[in-house]
């Protein structure tokens, strides 16, 4: 649970706070136009109206002169509403209307006036005495009388009341519901920014294979704790591989470093032969070179895997790299026995790094020329390139003894070597810098039954 203190403190519910205060702003600054422009057309109707009733008594007085005016005037004053009536003679005795006494100032200066006055029993009979405030229009007559028509605005002051109350229990109201929107919200924000601290620390902790919790919501925070999962599954996989290879490491070089330190103390041994010297120091130098070529395939893994390879892409030719490469193995699989066919389309030029793809290649062509010795018929190699449901795919194929399919993923993983082959030279890491290689350009390996023999298939992305 988060304090308040704890909540302003944190970028997002400042953020909600500030998104709230704008809103705030602009919604008191809508109401209070609405309650001033509602306040101004009232007055304005009003206005008009006594401009209106000024004009029937205007028509009134042209017509039937001062006592027609007058006759006029009182029937409109007899008439319940807010309307103010009044004439007085030159002498400011009033003749006519509804009022009873009018300000001296507004009867000597003609125009628009307001003014507080006492209402008459035909404005309110309950409250005779009540205190009224007139909106009026005076004028002079050309034969001295003063005429005085108005609005009593007393009910529009409490309609503009009215509204003003209604506009700050609105502001109320929004300030109010806007605090509780943020407060919830930035609390549900945090909420979800805490499970993903929480696995943060359980991670760092030690317990690798704890994962961001994803709701149904498929909202932008699933989508991050969707990417965040997929990293540490990641992280996980190559702790996990790092862990192996140390393992294997410490495991498959013990046994080459043991015999090659006993070789070398043999040969220093008093009364050893010159000839077996000699046989022990070339014996040393062969198994410092398989050491040598294990680490440099482990380096190499490990750039590739990285995805810092030692040149960037280039636009090559994979059938020029085929070509090329059974070129250099033709004479070592002749040696053998092997005969080694292509079966290459003409495809567009493929954008990807030569050097590791030709590495890749010479892998799985060595692999292919180990086992196909073990072929009961005739040994063949045959590789193939085409494209395929918008993949280009590269088949190394051998008619030898084969993979077994119980052990295909695990020939992928580093020093993973079949037991038939440990007596053969080798580190068990050819392979799996083939399936390095592939997911540096996007792509997978596939080990499939040649029946006999294995077929080893790389699938890369045209488009990668």
């Amino acid at each position: 649970m988060h304090s308040f203190w704890q909540l302003w403190r944190t970028t997002t519910f400042r953020l909600t706070a500030l998104l709230i205060a704008m809103f705030v702003v602009f919604a008191i600054a809508i109401l209070a136009y609405i309650a001033f422009q509602t306040s101004i057309l009232i007055q304005r109707q009003q206005l008009q109206a006594i401009d209106n009733e000024i004009s029937q008594l205007n028509r009134q007085y042209q017509r039937q002169g001062m006592r027609g005016l007058a006759i006029a005037l009182q029937r409109s004053a007899n008439r319940p509403g807010p309307g103010i009536y009044y004439i007085s003679d030159p002498a400011g005795t009033a003749t006519a209307g509804n009022v009873q006494s009018i300000p001296n100032d507004v009867l000597e200066n003609p125009g628009t006036h307001t003014f507080k006055y006492d209402r008459g029993d035909g404005l309110n009979d309950d409250d005779p005495k009540a205190q009224g405030v007139a909106l009026v229009k005076s004028f002079h007559l050309p034969n001295g009388f003063r005429l005085v028509v108005g609005r009593d605005i007393v009910e529009r002051r409490g309609f503009s009341a009215a509204i003003f109350q209604a506009f700050v229990w609105g502001v109320v109201w929004i300030i109010l519901l806007s605090v509780v929107v943020g407060v919830v919200s930035a609390r549900s924000v945090l909420k979800r920014i805490d499970t993903v601290s929480d696995t943060a620390r359980k991670i760092m902790s030690g317990s690798m294979s704890e994962r961001i919790p994803v709701t149904k919501r498929n909202d932008e925070f699933d989508g991050l704790a969707t990417n965040l999962n997929a990293m540490l599954e990641r992280i996980e996989q190559l702790m996990q591989g790092l862990k192996e290879v140390t393992d294997n490491v410490a495991h498959d070089l013990k046994t080459p470093l043991t015999r090659l330190r006993n070789k070398v103390e043999g040969a220093l041994k008093d009364g050893t032969p010159p000839e077996k010297q000699r046989e022990a120091l070339e014996t040393t130098i062969e198994e410092c070179d398989q050491l040598i070529r294990t680490f440099n395939a482990l380096l190499l893994i490990a750039r590739v895997e990285a995805g810092s390879p030692s040149s960037a892409f280039t636009e090559i030719d994979l059938s020029d790299v085929i070509a090329d490469i059974c070129e250099l193995y033709e004479p070592v699989a002749e040696d053998s026995g092997i005969t080694i066919s292509t079966k290459t389309a003409k495809l567009p030029a493929f954008k990807g790094n030569k050097e590791l793809i030709g590495q890749a290649l010479v892998n799985l062509v060595e692999n292919a020329i180990k086992y196909a010795t073990d072929a009961k018929d005739e040994p063949a190699i045959t590789i193939e390139l085409r494209a395929e449901a918008g993949n280009t795919l590269i088949e190394v194929a051998d008619n030898g003894a084969g993979i077994p399919e119980a052990e295909r993923k695990r020939v992928l993983e580093r020093f993973v070597r079949l037991e038939k082959s440990r007596s053969e030279p080798g580190s068990g890491l050819g392979l799996s810098l083939v399936a390095a290689v592939a997911r540096l350009h996007k792509g997978e390996i596939e080990i499939l039954d040649n029946q006999p023999g294995a077929r080893i298939r790389l699938i890369l992305p045209t488009e990668n």
